[in-house]
Parts: structure tokens; sequence; C-alpha cells
């Protein structure tokens, strides 16, 4: 039987690191950072920003919500993005997506200053996570690397099979790996005998938002699982729904070695990632230098 790898316990830890209030103090600050957000009115965004305003308080931080109405157009949409990036009170920006469908999701992430990027969606991060260069990584796939190097150790070697290839997902996990000196696959819905490919792998991260599709049969004796997928079906009684991740759980949990669970296996990742990454802002942002590992 697999181990869970307890993605909350783990965000717990990092959130305690981070606490931004200790620095900030010993630099007559005010406050180590904050992070602002804006976007839409997609139901299940405006709990994640609640959220991500709740924890970013929690740590010690201030934290700016503008929250503006579906029929806001690009441009003003825009300025407040330009206000963000010149206001010095602000080390970190974020866009909650989905935005809006008149809006351009790319022009918006590219209005970022890429210093205060703290979600890691701009181009500039993204070629700097392509060329090793330090920038800011995307949220989750940095955690799921955290929770991998906390379980391995070492990931120097070891066959990678990342499933999904989406700019926020898929891709920078890849890059993650890579740059750990895994030997890495991008697998999609394109690849042929997807299970056999699976199988191969001593880490699999299925990111590809289909309910439990990733079977125990798929996987190598032993793999570590890290399921990113979240997905609302049918519960058992009726009118009720569930989560449930990309890997059948069960089936997988019987061949796995370790593997996270949904929920609390990434999810909880993804916004202590975000104030972590916040707090590196506010530190260079700040010209103070520190061990960013420590975090």
């Amino acid at each position: 039987m697999a181990q869970i790898i307890d993605g909350k316990a783990f965000a717990e830890g990092l959130r305690a690191r981070g606490d931004g209030c200790r620095w900030l103090r010993s630099e007559d600050r005010t406050q180590a950072g904050t992070c602002g957000g804006a976007g839409g009115e997609d139901p299940a965004s405006q709990v994640y920003v609640r959220n991500k305003g709740k924890q970013t308080l929690a740590c010690g931080m201030a934290s700016f919500e503008h929250k503006l109405p579906a029929d806001t157009s690009e441009e003003e949409l825009l300025a407040v993005v330009e206000r963000l990036n010149t206001d010095p009170a602000v080390d970190g920006i974020l866009v909650q997506l989905p935005l809006p469908s008149h809006m351009n999701e790319q022009k918006v992430i590219a209005t970022i200053n890429p210093d205060k990027d703290v979600d890691g969606f701009h181009v500039v991060n993204v070629g700097r996570l392509a060329t090793g260069l330090p920038g800011f990584v995307p949220c989750t796939p940095l955690g799921c690397v955290m929770l991998l190097k906390d379980r391995l150790g070492s990931l120097s070697g070891l066959d990678a099979v990342v499933i999904g290839r989406s700019n926020i997902v898929g891709k920078p996990m890849a890059q993650l790996l890579l740059a750990e000196s895994c030997t890495v696959t991008v697998a999609h819905s394109r690849t042929r005998d997807l299970p056999e490919v699976v199988r191969r792998a001593d880490i699999v991260v299925a990111a590809v938002g289909r309910p439990e599709m990733v079977k125990g049969d798929w996987l190598k004796p032993g793999a570590t699982v890290i399921d990113v997928g979240i997905n609302r079906v049918p519960g058992s009684e009726e009118g009720k729904t569930r989560l449930v991740g990309d890997v059948d759980f069960a089936s997988a949990s019987e061949v796995a070695g370790a593997i996270t669970p949904v929920p609390g296996g990434v999810g909880p990742m993804t916004i202590a990632v975000l104030l972590r990454n916040t707090i590196v802002a506010a530190h260079r942002n700040a010209g103070l230098s520190f061990d960013e590992g420590s975090l």
C-alpha cells in the first residue's frame, strides 16, 4: 500500500518557515510584501482568491484585492495592473484566471512586472525557467517538486512522466524536473500507448484534467505519483458531489510507493508556494539577500 504524501502538512510547514513578519521587523518595515489580485467573477476563482487573502494576512503580509465585475473592460484591468506595478507597497501581483472571454489573458499577464509576477506566468519568467536563470516559477509545479524532493531526496537520474502540457502546470513541471536531472517525458492526449509510457516512470505527475484517468495497472510498482487533478464528480448520494484527482486513487495506491491524495495533496501547496514567492519578491525588491532555499 502506498504511503500518503501529505501536502496539507507540508504546506503548513512551508508557511511557518516563510512567516513574513520576522525579517520585516528587523528591517523596520511595516510588512514583508503584498499580493494584489484582479480577475473576473468565476465562483471557484472567488473562493480561491478569498483563501489566498486570508492566508496572506495570516502570514503577516498585507493583501489587496481588486475585485472587478465581469463587464470590466480590458483597458480598465490593464490600468489596475499598471498601478500595482508602480506601487512600492506591492511586491507580488497575481491576476486570477480565467478572465472573461473579452479579455486577452496573455496581454494582461504580459503587463505584469516580471519581478512582481509571483504566479510565474509572464513570458520573461517562463524564459528564465527554461534557461536556468533566477525567476518566479508557477506555484503548483514548484509545490509538486518540493513534495517530490521531500519524499525522494535527490531526483537525479529518475524517469519522470508528466501527463499534460499546459502552460500553468505541464510545461513548467517538465522544466523543473529537467533542472533536477530527471529524464522527462511529456505525455498528452495524442501520446500513443499512454499506459505503457507511464509504466516506465519512477515519477508520474498527472495534470490532464480527466477524472481518475490514470489506473493502477498503468504504474510501475513503487512509483511516486503526484496527482494535480481536481475534478468534481457525482457522489454516492443523489445531488451530492465529491472531489477526485486525475488518478484512480483506489487502484493506484495498491501499486505506487507514494501518492498524493485529492483533496489534501497538491492543492494546499499552491497557496503556500504563492506566499513563498511573494516573500522572495519582497526580499529582492528591497535589495535584501537571504537563502531562498530556506523557504
